[in-house]
């Protein structure tokens, strides 16, 4: 029997990628980001103007994925779900070209037990043969053929129309 397939984005799903821009805006601008600030909004439209073109530097900077937080549970549960499923770990990296290396080591430590080969750095998320994405941009359900389970993030807290999960434990009780 064939396995079902599940694509699971990284950022915001897997790695707290908003715990760095909040380290390094606190660093460069001696100001915080709080998630209330964050609260159905990207982070480049909750600063100054002027301090836009920081954030948006951010992610090309090199070691910017490097050492992210380990979202709550997620090595748990997609350990439960890599003996159920196949699991594919899909993320758009080629946004940020910079990301590849450092993306790929955080893989290797956090996650070894999902295979390189299941590495997909892509762009069009649509591309992906699988039964199920997890992902925070909504964008990425338009055209992916399976179901999309909106992972819960600051930024899209307004969006509606899709399955919303809040946190791994939820994934779990829905996929396990």
């Amino acid at each position: 029997m064939t396995k079902k397939r599940i694509a699971i984005d990284m950022d915001e799903v897997m790695a707290d990628s908003i715990a760095r821009f909040q380290e390094w805006y606190g660093r460069d601008f001696q100001l915080e980001l709080t998630l209330e600030a964050l609260h159905g909004k990207n982070p480049r439209d909750v600063v100054a103007p002027e301090h836009q073109p920081a954030l948006r530097a951010y992610p090309n900077a090199e070691g910017f994925f490097r050492d992210l937080p380990v979202i709550k549970d997620s090595q748990r549960v997609i350990k439960a779900l890599s003996e159920r499923y196949e699991l594919f770990i899909a993320t758009a990296a080629m946004e940020f070209p910079n990301s590849f290396l450092d993306k790929y080591q955080w893989l290797q430590k956090h996650f070894d037990f999902i295979p390189w080969p299941n590495y997909v750095f892509c762009g069009d998320k649509s591309i992906l043969n699988a039964n199920y994405l997890i992902d925070d941009n909504a964008y990425n359900f338009e055209h992916f053929r399976g179901e999309g389970l909106l992972f819960d993030a600051p930024h899209n807290a307004l969006v509606t129309g899709y399955r919303r999960v809040h946190g791994w434990q939820e994934v779990a009780d829905i996929l396990l």
